[in-house]
């Protein structure tokens, strides 16, 4: 379950990522706060902030994925890891002197949005670099876990402090924690890196990627699944809340505990996926999507709060096994000229369906209640993984004949399986 942690330069990165991802949760929390108290509780306001924060994703996460295929990516990270550091210190300066306003954490939120969107692709592709292939379905695994923790503890200890001493306590605690992380990234021994070579700068790079992508039907069609799941599956955000407050009749401490249960069943599924070595197959994702969507319209179905706190478990276990087996077959499937380009693709396939799937589930909440959205939504992903999974049966030559010979019988046929357009498919 740990074996990348027997990787010296890996559990640096590990250790720093922990204290990390937790002040980066604490200042998500503490960003919200601030915004409601500056614009009188204005949910537009908190909206737009969001908007500005994860909106730079879809803009600039491919030029991410190129800078990582071109240059050294642990230089790179200590720039843009060192971006976020200063960020965080310059909003908690603003808010200990007292002068901040509205328009200075939507500036700030924007940049962050910029810095963070460059940065996600190039962690996404160091990481085989810090591993190596044999390893890498591990790593991506104890990574998630780190974010899980960060999720579970961070939020938590972010409202001890906002309660006692406010929020900029909080930004600065954030900055300071990325000094862990530039820490562990100066004392990492760059021979021991399991490098690429580096792309040439020249034009067309990105279009290159595209091509590559389009290809390659096995990465593709993880990247459709994954688009799907994300869009339509995982606003567990909104669902959890409308459950909360319109199904149940209850208040913010029980969206809360939704949110904890979501939570540690998602520090659940990331654990369990570490055990896994192997690159996951196509099919692995399918049946992954297809538990996960069923998983959801059950939890939608629950007659109480208790039970559907439950549900919520292993909802959030089977998305993160599905999200990190995606991950990882991407990595694992791509070659290493062109990883940080595809893992930018991949971020957009599994963030870019969301500013869509969110308004459209919620309004479903709104139209036909709380319960559709999850139904719905769960319906979507089994309908989804079930298309995917009779294409690869019928791509696979897979056909099943029934004949009456006295009494019936089912014969089920393989055929030769036809020859992969390239070495890497596997369904």
């Amino acid at each position: 379950m740990f074996s990348s942690l027997h990787v010296r330069n890996y559990r640096l990165y590990a250790a720093g990522n922990v204290v990390s991802n937790t002040g980066t949760w604490m200042q998500r929390v503490a960003q919200d706060w601030l915004v409601l108290e500056l614009s009188g509780g204005s949910g537009v306001a908190l909206g737009l902030v969001t908007a500005l924060q994860f909106g730079p994703i879809l803009l600039f996460a491919l030029y991410g994925g190129m800078l990582a295929d071109r240059y050294d990516k642990r230089l790179l990270l200590l720039i843009t890891q060192a971006s976020l550091g200063l960020l965080a210190l310059t909003l908690g300066i603003l808010d200990g002197t007292g002068v901040v306003v509205l328009w200075h954490v939507y500036v700030l939120a924007g940049a962050l949005g910029i810095a963070s969107a460059l940065d996600i692709p190039i962690r996404q592709a160091f990481v085989s670099e810090l591993v190596g292939p044999d390893r890498l379905s591990n790593a991506v695994g104890l990574n998630s876990s780190t974010f899980n923790l960060g999720r579970l503890v961070g939020p938590a200890v972010a409202g001890l402090i906002i309660a006692g001493y406010g929020t900029a306590p909080v930004f600065l605690l954030n900055a300071a924690s990325f000094a862990f992380t530039l820490g562990a990234l100066l004392r990492m021994r760059p021979e021991e890196l399991f490098g690429s070579a580096r792309v040439a700068r020249a034009r067309g790079q990105l279009l290159e990627a595209l091509r590559y992508v389009r290809a390659r039907h096995d990465l593709l069609l993880a990247m459709v699944l994954v688009f799907i799941v994300g869009t339509f599956g995982l606003n567990f955000q909104i669902t959890t809340a409308l459950m909360a407050r319109e199904e149940f009749g209850l208040g913010a401490s029980a969206f809360g505990l939704l949110g904890s249960c979501v939570a540690v069943g998602s520090l659940t599924g990331a654990l369990l996926s570490t055990r896994r070595q192997a690159r996951p197959r196509l099919r692995f994702l399918v049946g992954a999507a297809l538990a996960f969507g069923v998983v959801e319209i059950i939890a939608g179905l629950m007659p109480t709060f208790a039970s559907f706190a439950v549900l919520c478990v292993p909802a959030g276990a089977a998305a993160l096994i599905f999200i990190i087996a995606a991950n990882s077959a991407v990595q694992l499937g791509t070659d290493a000229a062109v990883r940080g380009r595809v893992m930018a693709l991949y971020l957009l396939f599994f963030m870019g369906g969301t500013p869509i799937g969110a308004p459209i589930i919620g309004w479903l909440a709104e139209v036909l209640g709380p319960r559709s959205g999850l139904i719905i939504g769960g319906t979507v992903c089994v309908l989804a993984a079930a298309a995917i999974g009779l294409w690869l049966a019928v791509r696979s030559g897979v056909r099943l004949q029934g004949q009456l010979h006295g009494r019936p019988h089912l014969t089920l046929d393989l055929a030769p399986l036809r020859e992969r357009e390239h070495a890497g498919y596997s369904s």
